[in-house]
């Protein structure tokens, strides 16, 4: 929403739930940067195992103890606490530590045996049966039931639903489409087996239900009493919010901070620590909060990261981030009536010459190697390179070249007629193109004014909208709904840990912000999830042929892939951030201290 935003991204093992991740930024012209540190940074970063992904602590752990955790942002966290209805990444930071995933991922994304839930599959693949553990129960004493695993279907797959998470992904069960439309008061493809047992059937197999099942149930008890229009607002998701996770929430201040204690009656066992307090940090105080010993653990700015300023109290931890940041073009809207996103062939930004243009005039590799220290990288393709099977690294993308951004709007008709140094558009009229983009750390304007920069070399008139950068609650309410006031946009997607783009990009994708639609797009995502895309290299040509079609049609185009940075202090043992160590599910529960408090510089 990302907006990692990072995130900081928590890998969440569904695929489309697409974390929305915060923007940070970087630098209006060329900035000034420590040539040494930027050469032995940029070099870490592409070997990722420059960076540890374990805490090398081996002290002997105190008993109990109480961890702080930073959430990095300059807004309020917005306080939708509930994995069905969340859209920033923000509210995810607070619902990760008491409402995880139901299963477990190996290291290629796969859902394993050891967590919370087993996934099985029928011989066609097309019947997949979730097992919950006996011993997993709501914090509220109640157990984890097949129905209220059932019921996040039907809250999901509601006509009423106000989320976003009603995609093809669930449109791909039987019976789904009859019962979002109201001709079935039941889901027949889902099937409550026992108590703690589903089954759901698919129309088509698809490879995507190995990575990206839903994975969240909803407690029925709970919210059955509850209208669905009316659940994002509940107190159950605001206020008193409850999970099963290794902790539970104790007290909060909504949108500042939240003080956990431990579930004692965890499924996998009490969790080592007593409890965890959470609370926002700004980006630019992150340095002296660590250094202090006021937060034991953050996600870290990449923009922040400088190895000479460091504290010497913590260990750095990193690996490749599940993210990537873009520039998106408004295209259309999002047809409530339909379900489906629809282009609007009169749209400021319908010229594909005219959006290619501006993709060929941002210097992207400029911004990573010189203001994120190359802890981001300039982005190709709109598949990451951690899907390494997937990632089609003969891709180039829109490398810097203003030289040919010229020359595709001139040849578009996009020409300075009146001399003021701006282009207007082809039938003559002024173009300017207003631009949303987030407010963040302390070069969040800066990088905006760089980019706006970047396309008034090449002739374009670009203008900040509203003249100020949107807050990250407001900016995506507009983006979401298509506010017309609004051409282009810069954000930031976590993709989730399934490969299958189709959730942000698809045709009843609601996170298809730029609201672009093609035959071609709904043909090759299709295709992805198809039977034939369990072999492997027929999916993997599949997803070449979608990232070469997303380059030349440039409906968004990916400026930056990350590396995600975790902060640790030094008293912290046992955190392996690796994926497929579990740090991404239940992994706080084996968290421990060293030190009855943080060590400080």
């Amino acid at each position: 929403m990302m907006g990692s935003k990072k995130r900081s991204l928590k890998t969440v093992s569904i695929l489309l739930i697409a974390l929305v991740l915060v923007l940070s930024a970087c630098s209006k012209s060329t900035p000034a940067t420590d040539t040494a540190t930027t050469s032995q940074t940029s070099q870490a970063a592409k070997d990722t195992g420059a960076f540890p992904k374990k805490v090398t602590n081996t002290s002997a752990a105190i008993q109990g103890g109480t961890m702080t955790y930073g959430l990095v942002s300059d807004t309020p966290f917005e306080g939708i606490l509930n994995p069905i209805f969340y859209q920033g990444n923000p509210d995810y930071e607070v619902i990760q530590f008491f409402y995880s995933p139901l299963f477990n991922l190996d290291a290629n994304f796969n859902i394993k045996d050891g967590g919370a839930a087993t996934l099985s599959f029928s011989s066609d693949n097309k019947t997949a049966t979730v097992k919950i553990d006996d011993k997993l129960n709501w914090t509220d004493g109640n157990p984890v039931t097949a129905e209220d695993y059932a019921f996040a279907f039907e809250v999901i797959g509601s006509p009423d639903y106000d989320g976003v998470r009603y995609d093809s992904s669930f449109t791909n069960i039987v019976g789904m489409a009859d019962y979002h439309a109201k001709k079935s008061k039941t889901i027949s493809g889902i099937k409550i087996v026992n108590d703690k047992e589903v089954q759901i059937t698919f129309i088509n197999p698809d490879p995507s239900v190995k990575a990206g099942l839903w994975a969240y149930p909803l407690e029925k008890k709970v919210f059955g009493s509850i209208p669905v229009a009316k659940m994002s607002s509940s107190d159950p998701v605001r206020k008193n919010p409850i999970g099963y996770g290794p902790f539970k929430i104790q007290s909060m201040v909504t949108g500042e901070s939240v003080q956990f204690v431990a579930n004692k009656d965890y499924f996998h066992g009490a969790p080592k620590l007593d409890g965890i307090n959470l609370k926002v940090v700004n980006p630019n105080v992150v340095v002296e909060s660590l250094r202090s010993g006021a937060v034991d653990m953050l996600d870290f700015p990449t923009s922040y990261y400088d190895e000479k300023t460091l504290p010497k109290n913590i260990e750095m931890l990193g690996r490749q981030d599940l993210a990537y940041s873009y520039v998106g073009f408004k295209l259309g809207k999002w047809d409530k009536s339909k379900g489906e996103n629809v282009m609007n062939p009169d749209a400021k930004m319908a010229n594909k010459a005219l959006r290619q243009a501006m993709g060929y005039a941002m210097n992207n590799a400029q911004v990573a190697a010189q203001l994120y220290h190359g802890l981001r990288t300039a982005a190709s393709t709109l598949i990451i390179p951690a899907f390494s099977e997937y990632h089609d690294a003969s891709i180039q993308g829109y490398t810097y070249d203003p030289e040919k951004a010229k020359q595709l709007l001139d040849q578009a008709g996009y020409v300075d007629k009146d001399g003021d140094g701006f282009r207007e558009d082809p039938k003559g009229n002024k173009l300017v193109i207003n631009f949303a983009s987030m407010s963040g750390d302390s070069v969040a304007e800066p990088l905006a004014q760089f980019y706006i920069q970047n396309w008034k070399d090449i002739g374009l008139n670009v203008q900040l909208l509203d003249g100020r950068l949107q807050e990250f609650n407001s900016f995506y309410d507009r983006i979401g709904n298509d506010d017309p006031s609004i051409d282009i946009y810069q954000a930031a997607w976590g993709t989730g840990t399934d490969v299958n783009p189709a959730g942000l990009y698809g045709r009843t994708a609601q996170f298809d912000y730029s609201r672009y639609t093609s035959d071609e797009n709904d043909k090759l995502l299709k295709e992805g999830v198809s039977e034939k895309a369990f072999d492997d290299s027929y999916r993997k040509d599949v997803y070449n042929q979608w990232q070469q079609l997303m380059v030349n049609d440039a409906p968004v185009i990916p400026t930056l892939y990350r590396y995600q940075l975790t902060a640790v202090n030094k008293r912290i043992k046992n955190l392996d951030i690796t994926y497929g160590s579990g740090y991404d599910g239940d992994g706080w529960a084996d968290i421990e201290l060293t030190a009855d408090k943080p060590v400080t510089q």
